[in-house]
């Protein structure tokens, strides 16, 4: 049975989706971009603040599922500049420092919000919430 996801530790959604759905013990948690969930803003000073936000987003997603970031099996990543690649990489490292998903980068021409990076996530986690 599908289960959909909230937290207020991540922000509210900008449109017609959910933060995550859950089915059958695999959480798929929608796109996520630099929106402090506390104010509601974006994050637009600083890339690296940019991509911490975002990552911060997906693991109050997935332990609010009952999950750890060490439970996401793949990410996508969406960067507007793919010269922040390396800059990206760095901070992600941190987030997964053992085991990482599997993951696809992709350059895209434009981001909800006219945002630099959107991140979003698959995890398998024990049983939906």
């Amino acid at each position: 049975m599908k289960k959909v996801v909230f937290t207020d530790k991540a922000p509210k959604p900008i449109g017609p989706y959910s933060q995550a759905v859950c089915i059958d013990g695999l959480l798929f948690i929608s796109g996520q971009i630099p929106i402090d969930p506390s104010t509601g803003q974006l994050i637009t000073e600083g890339f690296e603040n940019q991509v911490r936000r975002v990552l911060d987003n997906i693991k109050a997603i997935v332990e609010a599922s009952g999950g750890t970031m060490e439970d996401i099996v793949k990410t996508t990543v969406f960067l507007r500049d793919i010269s922040k690649f390396q800059v990206f990489n760095e901070i992600y490292a941190r987030y997964f420092e053992k085991d990482p998903p599997a993951r696809s980068v992709v350059e895209v021409r434009n981001l909800p919000r006219g945002v630099d990076i959107e991140v979003e996530a698959i995890a398998k986690i024990e049983k939906c919430p």
